[in-house]
């Protein structure tokens, strides 16, 4: 059996913040939304990139929880872009909060972390230089030498 693609699904509380947020922080375009006659929204798919979000408001009454009702979020999702340090700015603009700032790493990405207003973690990057998995990993041993 073939996997054809991998979605990220997450749950949120106040699924309708949520999509205006990742629209206006990160550029998502809205694909469609299925929503129960309450008002509550079942599922919604957002196009980042070539990548798809799909969220769901929090069902308390089958254990589908969202990080802010669980104490936190056991994932993070990367976003890599054109430019870390404007799309980091954007986000905090939207009403995001800087978890760690940009900066370039060892394995040739500048990258900085955020938490959304809904507690899911989004770690932003771009790359500054193309390295093979034996460089990276070369660097990564260094790093713990000089412990």
């Amino acid at each position: 059996m073939a996997i054809h693609e991998l979605f990220a699904y997450i749950r949120v509380k106040g699924a309708e913040r949520a999509i205006a947020f990742y629209v206006e922080a990160f550029g998502a375009k809205e694909k469609f939304r299925l929503v129960e006659p309450n008002g509550r929204v079942g599922h919604c798919e957002l196009e980042l990139g070539k990548g798809v979000l799909m969220l769901s408001e929090e069902f308390p009454e089958y254990g589908i929880l969202g990080p802010q009702s669980v104490g936190g979020a056991s994932v993070t999702l990367h976003l890599h872009v054109d430019n870390a340090d404007a799309l980091i700015d954007r986000a905090v603009t939207a009403g995001a909060t800087v978890t760690r700032p940009p900066q370039n790493h060892f394995y040739g990405e500048r990258s900085g972390s955020v938490r959304d207003p809904f507690g899911h973690e989004w770690s932003i990057g771009h790359e500054v230089e193309h390295l093979s998995p034996e460089e990276m990993q070369r660097r990564y041993t260094a790093m713990f030498s000089k412990a």
